[in-house]
């Protein structure tokens, strides 16, 4: 039962639900009016159960998508998501299980075509991460896992996903800063998130003839489930503080950047862009 396992310390059990948190976060997209930018479209959205998956699925079911979503466990998050997908009028399809696996990630595409009758977005999201101290700590399983859930889940989620695909569909990958600049304690997130971005970069110019359009979210320091779920009391205290803006951006602020790839009207010329919403901070290059 959530909130059993919480510590003292405020760590919350990985890979982090909702109800654990002391502090929720803004992620249902309740003040989101939608156009109908979306109408009629079809969206898999991995890691979409809480955090900005969850509010990226209630953007998208606003704006009149479809939507799957796929995740690892977190049963009561997933459905809550779902609800507010339907609530919104839209249909929801909830998929369990590891993407870590790639036999799933390609069940997961082809139960998300089946359920909804297509498919013309993939928002590839979902995302592991454990903090080290030394680069020396990393071990062979913990290396392994990160690449697995991180960039090996994109590759054989879109893999499966384009020949279901319409020309003129829209694919997006989230990354993250630590992705642009790095990060001394998650060495190994940064690496995947590097590699999201040069995936993003080359399938945009493969897909180019196909009009399938290709684009990248970074963002900054976002408070979601996993951070509790992955840091400690320290950490989270003042998570998001070192930002100009100076706090954490809540998922309710990020998710209006993937309704704007995601929807053709709005982003048709762009393709293999990378949006990072970092609270603020420019980075040079």
């Amino acid at each position: 039962m959530a909130g059993d396992d919480v510590t003292p310390d405020g760590v919350i059990p990985y890979p982090g639900d909702t109800a654990d948190m002391a502090d929720k976060p803004r992620d249902e997209m309740r003040d989101y009016v939608g156009t109908g930018l979306l109408a009629g479209k079809r969206a898999l959205i991995t890691g979409g159960d809480s955090g900005i998956g969850r509010a990226v699925a209630v953007a998208f079911a606003k704006e009149g998508a479809d939507v799957a979503i796929a995740y690892l466990e977190e049963d009561d998050d997933a459905s809550h998501t779902a609800s507010l997908v339907e609530t919104a009028g839209q249909r929801a399809v909830t998929l369990p299980g590891d993407l870590a696996d790639p036999g799933h990630c390609r069940a997961v595409v082809e139960d998300a075509v089946t359920q909804l009758g297509g498919l013309d977005i993939v928002v590839n999201n979902v995302a592991f991460q454990s903090p080290i101290s030394d680069f020396t700590e990393i071990s062979d399983e913990q290396w392994r896992r990160t690449f697995s859930v991180n960039i090996d889940s994109f590759f054989h989620v879109t893999k499966a996903a384009l020949k279901h695909l319409p020309d003129g569909s829209a694919i997006i990958n989230t990354s993250s800063i630590n992705g642009l600049r790095g990060n001394k304690t998650l060495i190994d997130y940064s690496a995947t998130k590097g590699a999201v971005n040069a995936l993003t970069y080359s399938l945009a110019q493969s897909l180019v003839d196909r009009n399938i359009r290709v684009n990248c979210v970074a963002p900054g320091p976002v408070w979601t489930p996993l951070i509790p779920a992955t840091m400690g009391q320290d950490k989270t205290e003042g998570f998001g503080e070192q930002t100009p803006m100076g706090r954490a951006a809540q998922p309710d602020e990020i998710a209006p950047s993937y309704v704007f790839f995601a929807a053709s009207r709005l982003s048709s010329y762009y393709s293999g862009e990378v949006l990072a919403p970092i609270g603020g901070e420019t980075l040079p290059g």
